[in-house]
């Protein structure tokens, strides 16, 4: 079995007091799960589910998860919408006002709808972490801010709204990861033009033969940042030469970014490669 309801199992005679003591965990009060596998985000978002009797809503970053946004942690808590304020560890509850429409199912669990869950995540924590989970949520579902703003009408009473507007403004579904999301937001917030992502370089044949992260296409300025797995990974390594040099032989200046850079630094790097096509 999966995740279930333990005193459901018992009454069913679908184990013995036994087999759930010896092969199965406690996830939540009365819900189990294997013993001898690591527990997924899927199992945790279906076992604090099951946990609430099957009467909440999974929402904020389980439900993106659920919803096929990446860059979540399986540990992360699980946020229900349900009104109950003795939530075990590992559960966070919320009593927020939630219409029947921005509720889904997916696997049949009920969770929040991807326009919904973007105006959770829009209203909480830190906004350059809530851009980047909403990054992956808008790559993952292509859901319209638009859309987003049109819930948010529906709802104002809630908190976080003051927020929401400028949060929506800066996401964009481009990112693929949340390093990229930071470095496009320090560029925003260092006052250079807003860059745009995943800038097509045509090859030969006059179809797209790389992307660009980010970049302004006016001027042929990219920003790029590089992972662990360019440079440990020989396969890769190899291919970032073969497209670097490409890229630049059409004419693109590139600023590579890497873990740890100082942020002065990129900044001044940036500059001289905007410098130096705007002379």
């Amino acid at each position: 079995m999966g995740v279930f309801i333990g005193s459901v199992a018992l009454s069913r005679g679908a184990v013995s007091r036994h087999e759930l003591r010896a092969h199965y965990r406690r996830i939540f009060p009365d819900v189990y799960g294997p013993r001898y596998r690591a527990l997924t985000l899927a199992d945790r978002t279906t076992a604090a589910w099951l946990w609430s009797h099957r009467q909440g809503v999974v929402s904020g970053l389980a439900a993106s998860a659920m919803h096929g946004a990446k860059w979540v942690k399986d540990d992360v808590p699980i946020e229900l919408n349900w009104p109950n304020h003795r939530a075990p560890t590992g559960i966070v509850t919320r009593d927020d006002s939630l219409l029947d429409d921005e509720i889904t199912r997916i696997r049949g669990v009920a969770v929040t709808t991807p326009e919904r869950t973007a105006f959770d995540l829009a209203r909480r924590g830190k906004v350059g972490e809530a851009v980047a989970r909403l990054d992956a949520l808008a790559r993952a579902t292509h859901f319209k801010v638009d859309d987003v703003r049109e819930l948010a009408g529906r709802h104002p009473h809630n908190r976080g709204l003051r927020r929401l507007d400028g949060v929506l403004d800066l996401v964009d579904a481009g990112a693929e990861s949340p390093q990229e999301t930071w470095l496009r937001l320090f560029l925003i917030e260092e006052e250079f033009p807003r860059p745009s992502t995943q800038i097509p370089v045509l090859g030969p044949s006059g179809y797209p033969k790389y992307y660009l992260d980010m970049g302004w296409e006016d001027i042929n300025v990219a920003v790029e940042y590089d992972g662990e797995h360019h440079r440990n990974d020989q396969a890769s390594y190899r291919n970032d030469i073969l497209r670097l040099e490409y890229i630049q032989s059409v004419g693109w200046v590139v600023v590579r970014v890497v873990a740890k850079t100082k942020p002065e630094d990129i900044k001044a790097r940036v500059a001289a490669a905007r410098a130096s096509r705007l002379r």
